[in-house]
């Protein structure tokens, strides 16, 4: 969707609102097209169009009333004389608070744009703290930006492509949200590198046209079987992203090597049944024993939940099923925003709870925000260790912890909390002893040994670690000691 109108929002949100809250959308309509009228955007339409657009995309996730009626101002307090005020006069102060928390801030307030935009970048951040629907509201914004990102010059384009790639891509990965993750990615490739863009669709359309056969007789056959064992499914054909491809590419991968290329995704009604397709598949088709992942048991740190299994389908193709329930598939394409169907008027409370009690992303983005008063120092630094390339390691109870590539011991002992790093004596990884400087990779299994006695942190750990969060508490320790 590259436009919209007001008559297509309606009808959506017709579907799964009362006449008053679509009454309500109404008068947000009508309040920002009177507010931008006489405005256009670079392609000529009619400013109104954008938000219009943006609250159908928010729509098609089921959002609420506010969240909606936010979409449709949101360029109000920036774009025209509306205050803040205003909008809660006329609305009210949950959907003023959205609005003002993705409105930029005043140029008025910075020396330099550099400046600015860096604490714009942080206040689009950090609103998850606030209410996670800001994000989602910025990530609907931007999504549209991007689609129609052909009427802007070649600078803004390489810019906002960047930013995209850089900022908003991981955001949507954060909250779950893997179809607008998607997207957004492979729009941000489009503009940074039309060539290998072009080039690389072309090998995926190719690709998909040689499979279509092989994986609809694939998803007829598995159909079957589940239906046989009274397994309610359904079944869908996923290829990879775009840029998921230019990604494994540009690691040294070659096509072939990409074991989640082609998919099956199977959706079933209830947990048990996850298990009982696995094992119909795994007794059609024989696995690849080293690409199984039990997500359900062990879910992602972005809290996605699925069972993952590649087999050997016909042709010697590699392929890689997906089962899970139809309410996970719904979280594993829309992440957070799917609360708004599974649990309607309660889903603004759950997703902020959620995000705070089992997102790591949201603990160690509070830490950041503690940690950094300069607005430039905070986006570096969240680029690098909440943004940048990951390693996921293993504790003794089998929690996953999620840390940022170049991480050490010291680092996995600080982020389980700042006694275990204090009282850190040495540590094993995969039943080797190592020393607390080693490097973490993906799948470590690891045990820190503490000592209640322990002198406390060396102070050459400080250079040692890699994480904001391991040093401070260091130098932390270290103050406390002198004071004493």
């Amino acid at each position: 969707m590259t436009s919209a109108t007001l008559e297509q929002l309606i009808m959506m949100v017709s579907y799964y609102l009362s006449l008053e809250e679509v009454e309500t959308i109404k008068k947000a309509y009508e309040f920002a097209e009177t507010m931008h009228k006489g405005q256009t955007r670079q392609s000529g339409e009619e400013y109104i169009v954008h938000p219009t657009t943006v609250a159908c995309i928010l729509a098609e996730m089921h959002a609420d009333t506010n969240t909606i009626c936010a979409a449709l101002l949101h360029d109000t307090l920036e774009d025209t004389k509306t205050t803040k005020e205003d909008i809660a006069y006329y609305f009210n102060q949950d959907v003023a608070n959205l609005v003002d928390g993705v409105t930029k801030l005043a140029k008025m307030n910075f020396s330099s744009k550099q400046e600015q935009n860096a604490a714009n970048t942080r206040k689009i951040i950090t609103g998850i703290r606030q209410d996670v629907r800001i994000i989602i509201i910025k990530l609907a914004d931007r999504l549209h930006n991007m689609r129609t990102l052909q009427f802007k010059s070649a600078t803004k384009q390489q810019e906002n492509a960047l930013e995209t790639l850089e900022i908003f891509a991981p955001l949507a990965y954060y909250i779950g949200a893997y179809r607008i993750k998607s997207e957004l990615e492979d729009l941000s490739l489009k503009y940074l590198l039309p060539s290998k863009y072009q080039m690389l669709e072309e090998k995926k359309k190719s690709i998909e046209d040689e499979s279509d056969a092989m994986l609809k007789a694939m998803l007829a056959r598995i159909n079957e079987l589940l239906n046989a064992k009274n397994i309610p499914n359904e079944i869908k054909v996923r290829t990879k992203n775009i840029y998921g491809i230019y990604k494994r590419l540009n690691e040294g991968q070659k096509l072939s090597d990409i074991h989640d290329l082609l998919a099956l995704k199977i959706m079933v009604d209830e947990v048990d049944n996850c298990y009982r397709a696995l094992g119909v598949i795994h007794k059609e088709y024989h696995p690849l024993n080293s690409r199984f992942k039990d997500y359900i048991c062990n879910p992602k740190t972005n809290m996605y939940t699925s069972l993952h299994t590649t087999v050997f389908g016909p042709n010697d193709k590699l392929v890689q099923t997906q089962i899970r329930t139809f309410d996970m598939d719904k979280i594993a394409s829309f992440g957070l925003t799917a609360y708004w169907d599974l649990l309607k008027g309660d889903a603004r409370r759950v997703m902020q709870e959620d995000l705070a009690s089992k997102s790591q992303f949201f603990t160690s983005l509070v830490e950041l925000d503690s940690m950094f008063k300069d607005n430039e120092e905070f986006v570096v630094q969240v680029k690098n260790e909440l943004f940048g390339e990951k390693v996921y390691v293993y504790t003794t109870n089998g929690d996953k912890i999620e840390l940022p590539k170049g991480s050490t011991i010291i680092d996995l002992a600080y982020k389980l909390g700042p006694d275990i790093g204090n009282t850190m004596i040495g540590a094993k990884v995969n039943d080797e002893v190592v020393t607390v400087d080693h490097l973490l990779k993906n799948d470590d299994r690891v045990v820190i040994m503490t000592d209640t006695f322990s002198f406390g942190p060396r102070k050459d750990w400080e250079g040692k670690a890699y994480t904001s969060l391991a040093k401070r508490k260091i130098r932390e320790f270290y103050k406390e000691k002198i004071a004493l």
